[in-house]
């Protein structure tokens, strides 16, 4: 039998490449999604990939009694990967409550019910943004926790003490935090991708939808950042790479391969690129200009981070393989199929 998974904010942007690759590692999938920033037609592209349509239900997090009706429903669910949370450093700054009701509610909810239903362990989606502006770079997990400069990077770190306190206490289960860098890119297929709604708080769908004519120009947020050229750094990886850890660490769990009731990875390719480098590489790789132009800094904004996965490559025995060039590639991909569907 089929070991079961829950995935919060499963039909998100990571959470869909991940039920992508869950589904391909033989486990059964259960989404619970409030569709807040995601579209339920996203299941069909999940079905298209994998060939399987998994389990959904329209549910907020924040409803404990949603998520219990869920656990009885189906009974034996395994571990969770909790990725449903409020996402834009920006947005947060603006709508702080917002994100602390919506990004640690949720995830108490799950922790409460976890034992009562005997499940083994929950992945973490967390942040490079509990590293702040970190003295050293690249960054190792050993690096110092900075105050946050946003209520979305305070949120990680209030919820990686919660689980941290929880498994202190003797609660029942596993966790493996996984910090991510920057996600990009999309499923090789075109199948699934970023699809925010509204505007985007993301650079990648952002320059994707410039170069598509949707959006007018890019904004670039600063230039005078102690950078080689002005603009912030970040560490991009590519989506598919990212969903694949996932896998990984509810293996390691779930097999009793965990050195500890609660880890800690990195994931990140290990290469800084400034968002005028990722402007650059998209107009190379696909021959298509993106109108941009600098405006002031964004509040909030780190100015430059990225990740030493040795830990992540070592312990999990996972690399990130694909360029940033051949992602943004996907990325375009992407932007070109929902052209096709009608869709922005």
């Amino acid at each position: 039998m089929k070991k079961k998974i829950l995935v919060t904010g499963g039909t998100g942007y990571i959470g869909s490449h991940t039920v992508v690759e869950l589904q391909a590692a033989g486990y059964e999938v259960i989404i619970v999604d409030n569709l807040s920033n995601s579209n339920k037609d996203v299941l069909d592209g999940i079905e298209k990939i994998s060939g399987i349509r998994p389990v959904f239900y329209e549910t907020d997090c924040n409803d404990k009694s949603g998520l219990q009706n869920i656990f009885i429903e189906h009974k034996g669910i395994k571990g969770i990967i909790h990725f449903a949370a409020s996402k834009a450093v920006g947005e947060s700054v603006h709508n702080p409550l917002e994100y602390y009701r919506n990004n640690i509610v949720t995830l108490l909810n799950l922790l409460e019910l976890m034992p009562e239903y005997h499940i083994e362990g929950i992945v973490f989606s967390s942040s490079c943004t509990v590293y702040g502006q970190p003295d050293i770079l690249p960054v190792t997990e050993d690096a110092p926790i900075k105050p946050a400069l946003s209520p979305y990077g305070n949120t990680k770190q209030i919820n990686e003490e919660i689980i941290r306190d929880a498994i202190y206490a003797g609660l029942p289960f596993k966790s493996i935090i996984l910090r991510y860098f920057n996600p990009i890119g999309a499923h090789p297929s075109a199948e699934i991708g970023e699809l925010p709604n509204g505007v985007p708080q993301n650079l990648v769908p952002f320059v994707t939808q410039t170069a598509m004519g949707i959006r007018q120009e890019l904004s670039v947020f600063g230039d005078d950042y102690d950078t080689p050229d002005g603009s912030c750094i970040r560490d991009y990886i590519n989506v598919v790479d990212l969903a694949k850890a996932h896998v990984i660490a509810m293996n390691r769990m779930l097999e009793d391969k965990s050195e500890d009731n609660l880890e800690i990875f990195n994931l990140g390719t290990g290469r800084g690129v400034s968002v005028l480098e990722l402007i650059s590489a998209f107009e190379k790789g696909t021959g298509v200009k993106v109108p941009y132009k600098i405006v002031g800094r964004r509040e909030g904004d780190i100015e430059k981070v990225w990740a030493n996965p040795e830990h992540a490559n070592k312990v999990l025995g996972w690399t990130a393989k694909e360029t940033v060039e051949d992602t943004l590639i996907t990325a375009w991909n992407w932007q070109n199929k929902l052209r096709e569907r009608g869709i922005q």
